[in-house]
C-alpha cells in the first residue's frame, strides 16, 4: 500500500510539474506577443546590442549574413506604402524558433540527465541526481532560455539569432538522441548562417561516436577490473561481465555514425550552396558571397560598435599590425579547440557548451542572442555545476553590465558628455564576466568528475572488504 501511494504521489507531481511548465511558456509566448505589438516604440532593432551587419534585417544593402535568410527574410521586413515595415510575420517567425529551440533544449537535457544515470547505476552511484522537488534540469533549461531577457530583446528586436541559435540546438539534438541527417542539416545551415558554429564539429562527433554525457571511462574500466580481481564467485563474476559488457558503450568509439554524418555535411552542404548560387545569380557569384559572409566575419572590416572587443581594438590599431593581430584574435579560438576536447571528452555535450561561450565571447559581432543560447545550455549541466563558486557574483553582472551599457552608450552617441571609452568599458566587463564563467563552470565540472571518482574508489573499496559470507546473507 505505501509502494503505492509513493507511485501515486510520485505520478501527481510530474503531472503538476508538466502542467508548470507549459503555463510558464505560454506566459512566454504572450509576453513575447506584446511586446511586438509595441516594438516601434521600444526601437530595439538599432540597439548596437541587438544589431550587427550579421544579425540585422533592417541594415538590408549593409547586411552581410546568409543570402537565404535574406531572401526569405527579406520581403516581410520591406516598408509598406504607408512607411511603416511590415515585421509582425518576421516577429513571429522569431517566436516560433524561439519556442521550437526551447522545445529540443529540453528534449536534449531529458536525454542527458537519462543517459547520465544509466552510467551512475553502472558504477554502483546512485541518487546523485535526484531531486523530486525540483523540475527536471532540461525543464529549466528550456524556461531559462524562453524567459531570458537577452532571448527575449533578439526574438522583439528582429534579430536572426534565434534562427542561428535554433540550428545549434538542433545539432546537438541531433547528436543525442543519433538522428545523424538532422544532426549533420543543423551544423550545415548554422555553419551557413554565421562561420563560428563550424568548430562544433568536434563536440558532434564525440556525441555520435561515444554517446551523450558520461563520467570518465577510466571509472568504468576500473570498476570493471577491481570487481573481477576482488571476487572468485559465478554470480558475482556474471554480474561483472554484465556491468563490463554495459559500459563498453561508454568506452568503444563508434564509427559508423560519424561517417554516415560526413556524407550527409557533404550532401547538405551541396544542396546549401546550390540554393545559394541560384540566390545570388542575378547579383553575384558564390566567391563574392563567400567574401562578403565569412570575409566579412573573419577581416572585421565594420567597426561600429557593439558588446564585443574587437570593434574598439581595430579602430585604435594601426593598420601596418592589422592583419597580424586579424590572426592572433581569430586563432584564439583555434588554440582552445584542442586542448579542451581532450580534457572534456566525455562530455561532448559541455563541451558544446563551452565553445558556443567562447565563440560568443571572441567572434567578431556578438549580439546579446548569442549569450542567450549559452545561458539555456548552461543550466542543461544544473545539477554537475550546483558547487560553482561566484554564482552570485556572475549573476549581477550579468543583470547590472545590461543595464548599463545603454546607459554609457546614450552618453557617448545622444548627449555627448562622454566618449567611445564610457561604452568600451562595458563591453571590457562583459568579457571578463564571460571569461569569468567559462573557467569556473569547467572547474566545476571537473570537481564533479573528481567527486565521481572518489564516490567510486569508497564503493569498490566497500565492496572488496566484504566476505562472500556476507554477501550471500
Amino acid at each position: 500500500m505505501e509502494t503505492m501511494r509513493k507511485e501515486e504521489t510520485n505520478q501527481e507531481k510530474k503531472k503538476n510539474k508538466g502542467v508548470g511548465f507549459w503555463r510558464w511558456t505560454f506566459c512566454s509566448v504572450i509576453l513575447r506577443l506584446f511586446l511586438i505589438s509595441f516594438s516601434r516604440n521600444l526601437n530595439l532593432s538599432s540597439r548596437p546590442e541587438v544589431s550587427t551587419p550579421l544579425t540585422s534585417l533592417r541594415r538590408r544593402s549593409m547586411y552581410h549574413g546568409s543570402p537565404l535568410l535574406l531572401s526569405l527574410l527579406g520581403p516581410l521586413t520591406v516598408k509598406r506604402i504607408e512607411g511603416q515595415p511590415d515585421h509582425v510575420l518576421c516577429s513571429l517567425l522569431f517566436v516560433i524558433a524561439d519556442i521550437i529551440s526551447a522545445m529540443l533544449i529540453r528534449a536534449t537535457g531529458w536525454k542527458l540527465q537519462m543517459s547520465y544515470r544509466q552510467s551512475l547505476k553502472a558504477l554502483d552511484i546512485v541518487n546523485v541526481l535526484e531531486n523530486s522537488d525540483l523540475l527536471p534540469s532540461g525543464d529549466i533549461a528550456a524556461l531559462v532560455y524562453l524567459w531570458n531577457p537577452f532571448t527575449i530583446v533578439a526574438c522583439v528586436g528582429l534579430s536572426t539569432s534565434p534562427i542561428e541559435n535554433l540550428f545549434v540546438v538542433l545539432t546537438l539534438y541531433g547528436a543525442c538522441t543519433g538522428l545523424v541527417p538532422l544532426a549533420a542539416f543543423g551544423w550545415v545551415m548554422a555553419t551557413h548562417l554565421s562561420l563560428y558554429p563550424a568548430i562544433l564539429i568536434i563536440p558532434t562527433i564525440l556525441l555520435l561516436g561515444f554517446g551523450p554525457d558520461a563520467p570518465p571511462r577510466k571509472l568504468f574500466l576500473q570498476n570493471g577490473f577491481c570487481k573481477i580481481g576482488d571476487n572468485n564467485t559465478s554470480d558475482l563474476h556474471h554480474k561483472q561481465e554484465e556491468m563490463i559488457h554495459q559500459s563498453k558503450p561508454q568506452i568503444i568509439f563508434k564509427w559508423r555514425p560519424v561517417i554516415l554524418f560526413l556524407l550527409w555535411i557533404s550532401l547538405w552542404s551541396a544542396y546549401v550552396l546550390v540554393l545559394c548560387s541560384m540566390s545570388v545569380k542575378q547579383y553575384s557569384s558564390l566567391w563574392e558571397m563567400f567574401q562578403s559572409t565569412y570575409g566579412f566575419i573573419l577581416t572585421v572590416e565594420d567597426l561600429s560598435p557593439n558588446i564585443g572587443v574587437l570593434w574598439y581594438f581595430f579602430a585604435e590599431v594601426f593598420d601596418f599590425f592589422r592583419n597580424f593581430f586579424l590572426i592572433v584574435f581569430h586563432a584564439n579560438i583555434l588554440f582552445m579547440v584542442l586542448p579542451l576536447a581532450i580534457r572534456l571528452h566525455h562530455r561532448p555535450c559541455f563541451l558544446a557548451f563551452i565553445y558556443v561561450a567562447i565563440s560568443s565571447m571572441l567572434k567578431s559581432y556578438p549580439s546579446v542572442g548569442d549569450s542567450a543560447l549559452y545561458l539555456g545550455l548552461l543550466v542543461l549541466f544544473l545539477d554537475e555545476l550546483a558547487d560553482m563558486q561566484f554564482s552570485f557574483f556572475i549573476f549581477c553582472g550579468y543583470v547590472g553590465v545590461p543595464l548599463l551599457s545603454p546607459v554609457m552608450h546614450n552618453l557617448w552617441i545622444w548627449r555627448g558628455t562622454g566618449n567611445a571609452n564610457f561604452y568600451f568599458a562595458t563591453a571590457i566587463a562583459y568579457a571578463c564576466l564571460q571569461i569569468i564563467l567559462v573557467v569556473e563552470s569547467v572547474s566545476a565540472m571537473l570537481n564533479h568528475d573528481r567527486k565521481l571518482r572518489e564516490r567510486s574508489a569508497t564503493t569498490l573499496q566497500d565492496k572488496s572488504v566484504k566476505t562472500p559470507q556476507d554477501e550471500k546473507s
